[in-house]
């Protein structure tokens, strides 16, 4: 059996000249939990061109969705940016990662912290209704450097909360900070910086992180993880991963493609 699926274009939706999005068909033999991710590209030259990506849509939906930067000279987005609904991509059968609930010790409140295209396992985290069950406070934090970066803004301001099945549990548990760095916005600075000032917990009215209480997903820029990975151990979290629980976990996986 082949190690990759090819699937369908079903659409495609560019946010910026630097970001997009775009939908496929799932093969019905998929399984995956939310926050993993996958194996997904092209055929170059008869040989498959991969990278990991994180899958946007949650695990229940019949359609796969992934985020992706565009890169002028990157050798699958240069190509990925200029696919089209009907076109074939290549899509592993074998999704993995750390940024699973399971892998995280019991706690009160979940920090999902995010730069760019890090956003995109939290897509599907923040649509698991398992995830309201297991924490009772959500806080989704996401860092770009223009506003029109900040995709899926709308979904998780207006969407969600009317959703018809997770629209309570949203409402009451979800918490979205989203904040830019290179333009005037209502929430400004890195994440790493306004988590450091305490800022952040200030403007959204709450205590500072606790690692008796709090748990933590990070996906992002390398340097973002390196950052919030010593902040938070000079905190007293402890690090998990898929064999032993934390306080929290990093995906390392995660690259801007």
């Amino acid at each position: 059996m082949s190690a990759f699926n090819e699937e369908k274009v079903l659409s495609v939706h560019h946010w910026t000249d630097r970001l997009f999005t775009f939908k496929t068909t799932r093969d019905s033999s998929l399984r995956f939990s939310n926050g993993h991710f996958t194996m997904i590209g092209l055929r170059v030259n008869g040989k498959p061109l991969l990278r990991a990506y994180s899958i946007v849509s949650a695990n229940y939906e019949d359609h796969l969705e992934f985020l992706s930067i565009k890169v002028p000279e990157g050798p699958l987005t240069s190509r990925l940016q200029h696919i089209q609904v009907g076109d074939s991509i290549i899509v592993g059968r074998k999704p993995t990662g750390t940024l699973l609930v399971d892998y995280l010790l019991p706690g009160k409140r979940l920090f999902l912290l995010s730069t760019g295209t890090g956003l995109a396992p939290f897509m599907s985290i923040v649509r698991d209704p398992d995830t309201y069950n297991k924490f009772e406070q959500i806080i989704l934090v996401h860092g770009v450097r223009q506003k029109d970066e900040l995709a899926y803004h709308d979904m998780l301001v207006e969407h969600l909360p009317a959703h018809e099945f997770l629209g309570e549990m949203v409402t009451s548990q979800l918490r979205y900070y989203p904040t830019v760095t290179r333009e005037q916005y209502k929430n400004m600075g890195r994440v790493t910086d306004l988590i450091e000032s305490g800022k952040m917990f200030g403007d959204m009215g709450m205590r500072p992180l606790d690692p008796s209480e709090d748990r933590v997903m990070i996906c992002g820029s390398p340097s973002m993880l390196k950052d919030l990975k010593h902040m938070l151990e000079t905190r007293g979290f402890n690090e998990g991963n898929t064999s032993r629980p934390g306080d929290f976990v990093i995906e390392r996986a995660f690259a801007e493609q």
